[in-house]
């Protein structure tokens, strides 16, 4: 007879770990407290991790409520954390001047098992003004295409743009691939106005940043 798998119990680990230790999906779960007896907050969790990964945030509310067992008070609440993030992110005070500046937004990537493209947009004082998850687990930096990273920066009118993505294997230096992405990405944003101001790697163990090693493409930042 198979033992049936414990529930995480988030609440304790994050009392113990901080806010930082838990995946998107587990901070979900905290919001939720529960699921239904059909439908497991974990799974609950994980479609609505997916619906906000691939809808717009004028969408969010109308399709998490789509999801059984959601409903609106649930959707709401989802709704209002990531709305009450959206405003924290867009604090006056979140000024980019070097790469440590934006590693606290973005430090919990790390920790994410799989592969996490991120895309911070800045207005021309270099204040944060979105961040949002391009892709997840693509594994494969050569299928991201321009269209998809640069459509919320137009959208923000930012004056420049801020690429993350982590190793979750641990090694924050830089593959061939990452560098042709870079490259390839670069030359995109000068067509489109875009100042390229750097691409973060983050670990577990660290970061890497293109601009402080002076791997940006000419003509950027």
């Amino acid at each position: 007879m198979m033992m049936k798998e414990k529930p995480i119990d988030i609440r304790s680990l994050v009392l113990k770990n901080g806010l930082s230790y838990p995946d998107d999906r587990e901070l979900i779960m905290l919001i939720l407290g529960t699921g239904t007896r059909q439908m497991p907050v974990e799974v609950m969790s994980d479609k609505i991790l997916k619906t906000i990964l691939h809808s717009n945030p004028d969408e969010w509310v109308e399709k998490m409520c789509q999801i059984d067992g959601v409903g609106s008070s649930r959707a709401l609440a989802v709704a209002a954390a990531l709305e009450l993030g959206r405003r924290h992110n867009r604090n006056p005070q979140a000024v980019v001047n070097k790469p440590i500046d934006v590693i606290p937004f973005i430090k919990h990537y790390a920790m994410q098992p799989s592969e996490h493209f991120v895309c911070i947009t800045v207005n021309g004082g270099r204040e944060i003004i979105n961040i949002q998850v391009i892709c997840v687990g693509a594994g494969n930096m050569a299928i991201i295409k321009p269209a998809d990273i640069f459509s919320q920066p137009i959208k923000d009118r930012a004056s420049g743009i801020i690429l993350c993505h982590n190793h979750p294997g641990g090694h924050a230096e830089p593959s061939d691939q990452d560098i042709q992405t870079t490259n390839r990405l670069a030359k995109a944003s000068q067509v489109l106005g875009l100042a390229l101001l750097d691409h973060l790697i983050v670990t577990k163990n660290g970061y890497f940043s293109f601009l402080e090693h002076s791997m940006l493409p000419t003509g950027q930042e």
